[in-house]
């Protein structure tokens, strides 16, 4: 069960994660929730939390490379302008 779970989150986008997120947040800052749920919601939560995590830390990993003319990938670094 726990790895139909896993790979049902990694097929949720980033927005959808994080609509799912904001979804949870609402209805636990309602209050109006049992313990048992509040529990459950909260759990949910923090593995969407850490999806989002992993999904960003993923994408900035590709920002940090560029790809060059001659097809290898270099870091990239920004040029400052030389003054004259």
């Amino acid at each position: 069960m726990s790895n139909e779970k896993q790979s049902k989150e990694e097929e949720l986008s980033f927005e959808q994660a994080m609509q799912q997120l904001e979804e949870i947040v609402g209805k636990l800052e309602e209050g109006d929730v049992p313990l048992e749920k509040a529990i459950e919601y909260f759990q949910n939560g923090m593995e969407l939390s850490k999806l989002c995590h992993d999904k960003l830390q993923h994408v900035e990993k590709q920002m940090d490379y560029i790809l060059r003319e001659d097809g290898e990938l270099k870091p990239f670094e920004l040029q400052e302008e030389e003054k004259s």
